[in-house]
């Protein structure tokens, strides 16, 4: 049994190399994304149960033989953290510690990372958000008439590359009509239609020949034709409109798209001065190109066009866990879950609202404290010296046996 006398030390020494691979992992993953530090654990080995039969007074016959140590790796899934900024349209951090990306293999398999550093990539023609390990992102798709799929799906750029025009159904008009000295004012205006990218309307007032504050209503347009009831457009003596506060008109271009149009000019003048137009404002916009694609912190992708103009894509769905510290660690900065997890829920969904979960251009770097780890280094580095220590006594111990025996 002399040989038993080495196994603590040895178990140690395994157990202690064991915590130097995990403090040498956690310092090389100090710059890595996503990376979940690991501590090593350790617990004591135990051997036989001693002999009770005549058990003396002041011993417990509940005493067993403690043999040796070993060690098992914990990582430490729900540590935060830092945020840092990055710049990037597609990356984003998660600024709660109970919180994974759900993405998916080629094969649909799903599992959970803490890495936001996405990145696109086409396949068979699509584009879709893919995390730094290749596998796609998933989230919810974005209804054509607003909202979000109920379930998930792979990311696809989707968004066309021009926005298509916006059909022109209201347009406001603020301007002043010269009391005096002329009998003709007109004010250009766009209407933009289904499949063109405007034409110019021109409201054209003509003064009353026998009365100073009225004028007759007509239009002209170079590529169509407007169609209006006949109406008149009468100030007061102090120059504030009367009536009509709106004309309704029906615009036809020479393309084929026609828009009935209500134009409101409840703030028009009539005022000494110039014919001059303040403002025009209305809710038809033209095609326009796409300029940028990026994740907001709302976790929408969303598609902004040269215009200002902005699309929805999908929005990511972020899940959480009852029990997140018992998914199981894969390769990199991968998670999957298990019976243990429990039951899982969607802190983004297709429904929710909310810019606490997560920060838009920016990444949560690793959690590593390089402080901790080198304490922990000479921590170790003691603790496997005096195992070698042990190691060597016990063996000077059983050379001296043998030599007695010899």
């Amino acid at each position: 049994m002399a040989l038993a006398s080495f196994t603590p030390s040895t178990t140690g020494l395994a157990a202690q190399s064991q915590a130097l691979s995990t403090v040498s992992t956690n310092i090389a993953n100090i710059s890595t994304v996503g990376y979940r530090s690991v501590e090593t654990m350790f617990q004591t080995l135990l051997g036989h149960t001693p002999s009770t039969g005549n058990t003396r007074v002041g011993n417990s016959a509940s005493r067993v033989a403690i043999n040796g140590v070993t060690a098992y790796d914990r990582t430490l899934i729900s540590q935060q953290g830092v945020v840092a900024s990055t710049g990037g349209n597609y990356d984003v951090a998660i600024d709660i510690n109970n919180g994974f990306f759900q993405v998916e293999d080629a094969v649909g398999d799903i599992y959970y990372t803490r890495a936001g550093n996405f990145t696109t990539r086409t396949q068979d023609g699509t584009t879709y958000l893919v995390g730094n390990n290749g596998y796609f992102v998933d989230g919810f798709k974005a209804n054509p008439g607003g909202g979000f799929a109920g379930g998930t799906s792979k990311i696809e750029f989707d968004a066309p590359e021009v926005a298509p025009s916006v059909p022109t159904t209201k347009v406001s008009i603020q301007g002043n009509v010269p009391a005096s000295g002329v009998d003709r004012a007109s004010y250009s205006f766009q209407v933009y239609g289904a499949n063109n990218d405007g034409n110019v309307v021109n409201l054209v007032l003509h003064k009353d020949e026998n009365e100073n504050n009225i004028w007759h209503v007509s239009y002209t347009m170079p590529n169509g034709t407007v169609v209006a009831d006949p109406v008149d457009v009468i100030f007061d003596g102090n120059g504030q409109l009367v009536s009509p506060q709106t004309l309704a008109l029906t615009v036809t271009a020479d393309d084929g798209d026609v828009n009935n149009v209500t134009l409101d000019i409840s703030k028009m003048t009539q005022y000494a001065g110039d014919e001059t137009i303040i403002d025009i404002s209305q809710d038809g916009a033209p095609s326009s190109s796409l300029s940028k694609t990026y994740i907001d912190t709302y976790g929408v992708l969303q598609a902004e066009y040269a215009d200002g103009r902005k699309i929805n894509i999908a929005k990511l769905a972020v899940v959480a866990f009852q029990s997140p510290e018992n998914l199981i660690q894969l390769a990199g900065t991968m998670f999957e879950a298990s019976n243990d997890t429990g039951e899982s829920r969607y802190v983004i969904g297709p429904d929710t609202v909310t810019s606490t979960v997560l920060t838009s251009q920016a990444v949560e770097s690793s959690p590593v404290s390089v402080e901790a780890e080198f304490s922990n280094l000479i921590i170790i580095q003691r603790a496997y010296t005096l195992n070698t220590t042990s190691f060597t006594t016990n063996n000077e111990m059983l050379q001296t046996a043998v030599d007695i025996l010899s």
